[in-house]
């Protein structure tokens, strides 16, 4: 853990349970070890929804559609998402998993390679949660602000690798040096890029809050 086990567990206890259905889909993510967001981040994303109310939400990992459908059920009840997922395995679960959460008509799923579908994506998104690959957030950035509306929030998850993300390459396994050395470029850019204001907050993972500036009249 980034913070104490004792005072992480303190404040997931004061975390309140989420829907029936939202716990199920949880539960059964967690059973089949798909990695979806952890209770701490869960209790930031819904701070997040409810007090900005996004009306489109953009998702880069859709995983089995638990952040989604968590997302939508703690919004707006008009708010709409679309979300992207490469990893074929999960397509049907997602699907599933958004009929249950009764959001199914509130997503648009598009499946394929994030970095070629953001390319070709329009319109803005008040909202941005990346949750995709770890050693891609360099790569996907651009895009994400082209798309990112002027006042919106990009919200990036798993940004700490443990506390891993503060050692020295020579200290991170060869094997992880790739992505730890990108995940520094990525907070370094999101931390000192002028229509940026960044805040990086030890919660889960890690999770970094980018507002993008209105442009200048």
């Amino acid at each position: 853990m980034i913070v104490s086990d004792k005072i992480s567990g303190y404040l997931r206890s004061l975390i309140p349970d989420n829907s029936e259905i939202l716990e199920l889909i949880e539960e059964e993510a967690l059973k089949g070890e798909v990695p979806i967001i952890r209770k701490d981040m869960q209790d930031l994303l819904r701070f997040i929804i409810e007090s900005r109310r996004p009306e489109n939400i953009l998702e880069i990992g859709t995983a089995v559609g638990f952040s989604g459908s968590f997302m939508l059920s703690y919004g707006n009840k008009d708010s709409h998402l679309t979300t992207i997922e490469n990893y074929e395995p999960r397509f049907e679960a997602a699907r599933a998993n958004f009929k249950r959460a009764g959001v199914s008509d509130r997503v648009t799923f598009i499946t394929g390679d994030a970095e070629q579908v953001l390319k070709e994506l329009g319109g803005t998104y008040d909202l941005i949660f990346m949750d995709g690959p770890k050693g891609q957030y360099i790569n996907y950035l651009e895009d994400v602000l082209r798309l990112l509306k002027g006042g919106g929030l990009l919200v990036s998850d798993n940004v700490l690798d443990n506390g891993d993300i503060a050692d020295s390459r020579f200290a991170v396994r060869r094997r992880d040096r790739t992505i730890h050395k990108r995940m520094r470029e990525y907070l370094f850019t999101l931390t000192h890029d002028p229509r940026l204001v960044t805040t990086i907050l030890p919660v889960g993972d890690g999770a970094a809050l980018s507002h993008l500036k209105q442009p200048s009249p």
